[in-house]
């Protein structure tokens, strides 16, 4: 039997699509091996929402190139699409597909033998209308179910839609049987994965609102997650539905990158700071104890001094759970680039981007400590996963809290109610009760 080997890059979504080309692959006779062994085919899923992403792409196909001199590699993904001739040029390389082709990689092998000449699969972005249904599940408890791609939005500074076209979703039906499907598998938890989720099923008059209303019927699944929505689609109807709903659980991820209004309008952001604590506001009004995560941009080119202070002020006073912080990178053909002197700046210093990253990535710290401090002593659900990198068994509460306690194999994969007790020195929080009552 022949045998692959896959390395995924960048968000979630690229390993559901992952996980999908996978799929493929075994149903054409192939054995699945681990990335870095000796694998006939290398597929590597690339990601190209910053220049770090580009250089881990490279460093990662010369890297299965040197293990496996002579796999045949396939290279897909966003940096596929939006630059196949660089990938093209790096040797060894024999196949680059793009976002219309990646869903029948399988079909393009006509024989497992170095290509002389790197061929090139890859649609002009705007021909792209496949959609991939894809989901991943690499865990033993939790699944990345993907239902929307691409993304009619144009922020100055993003790519994606160059490199995954415009918004289009699964149906509603079909997203119901792959979770009944997950389901099956004996997973009990599903995040809903999307560029723009928000988006959801605006080409055939459905909504998200709709999608997650009819999720929740779906017993066979205890927990949902929302793995992001843009502020300005998270509408009161889909948070009062989360409050209330049985199987979606009180935690949201929102992206904000900027608190300041003047850098939001030059990153042409469909919303401004108003807004942003409004829905903040109204998610912790109906579920006090929520998770709120946040995207933010630091050293985008209007972000003057005083202006990222505003950034800095305005998470401080928010009563948010995390950040996830991501420094500007220049990605050519963005407006931000091609219209410097227009974003209201100058180029910020690189140095400077770094020290605005370290200091929201200490007040993230400081956010997510005391969330977490503020359910010690109290009870709440876990499901447990397997064992983490100290050897302990770890989870999540409903509301996003991580949970660590002494390894047990037989609890993996099942929700108990734990006594939460102490912060560890991870910053993880810790149970020492050991007779747990059972929930499910």
């Amino acid at each position: 039997m022949a045998t692959v080997a896959f390395h995924t890059l960048g968000c979630k979504l690229n390993f559901a699509e992952t996980g999908a080309i996978s799929k493929q692959f075994q149903e054409h006779a192939y054995d699945v091996v681990p990335f870095g062994a000796a694998a006939d085919v290398v597929v590597l899923n690339t990601c190209t929402v910053t220049e770090q992403a580009d250089r881990k792409c490279r460093q990662a196909i010369r890297k299965s190139l040197r293990a496996n001199p002579a796999s045949f590699v396939i290279v897909t993904g966003c940096f596929a699409q939006l630059r196949p001739e660089q990938i093209a040029d790096i040797e060894g390389v024999d196949l680059v597909l793009g976002a219309n082709e990646k869903f029948s990689a399988a079909s393009y092998i006509d024989a497992l033998t170095k290509k002389e000449k790197t061929q090139i699969s890859v649609s002009c972005i705007d021909d792209v209308s496949v959609y991939g249904a894809a989901y991943s599940a690499s865990e033993r408890t939790r699944a990345f179910l993907k239902v929307q791609d691409g993304c009619d939005y144009i922020c100055s500074f993003c790519t994606i839609p160059q490199a995954r076209g415009k918004s289009r979703s699964d149906t509603i039906l079909n997203v119901i049987r792959q979770a009944e499907s997950i389901a099956e598998a004996g997973y009990r938890e599903i995040v809903l994965s999307g560029v723009n989720i928000g988006l959801f099923g605006q080409e055939r008059d459905e909504s998200l609102l709709d999608l997650v209303t009819a999720l929740d019927q779906i017993t066979g699944i205890d927990r949902f997650r929302i793995s992001s929505c843009e502020p300005n689609l998270l509408s009161d109807d889909i948070i009062n539905f989360v409050a209330g709903s049985r199987a979606f659980m009180p935690h949201f991820h929102l992206p904000l990158q900027s608190g300041d209004d003047f850098v939001l309008g030059k990153m042409r952001r469909r919303y401004r700071s108003d807004l942003y604590v409004d829905r903040v506001r109204r998610i912790k009004q109906v579920m006090p104890d929520a998770a709120i995560g946040v995207d933010v941009i630091v050293g985008f080119p209007a972000e003057t001094d005083e202006r990222f202070e505003n950034t800095v002020s305005f998470l401080t006073e928010l009563p948010v759970s995390y950040l996830h912080v991501f420094t500007y990178s220049e990605r050519p053909e963005t407006s931000a680039v091609d219209q410097l002197d227009k974003m209201g700046g100058a180029v910020v210093p690189k140095q400077v981007r770094s020290m605005r990253n370290r200091r929201l990535r200490i007040l993230s710290e400081k956010k997510r400590a005391a969330f977490y401090r503020a359910y010690l002593g109290s009870e709440r659900p876990v499901l447990w996963e397997d064992v983490n990198r100290e050897g302990m068994m770890s989870g999540f509460t409903d509301n996003h809290v991580r949970v660590e306690t002494e390894y047990d194999a037989n609890r993996v994969g099942r929700i108990d109610s734990v006594s939460l007790d102490t912060l560890s020195g991870t910053g993880n929080v810790q149970s020492a009760e050991m007779d747990l009552l059972p929930l499910a």
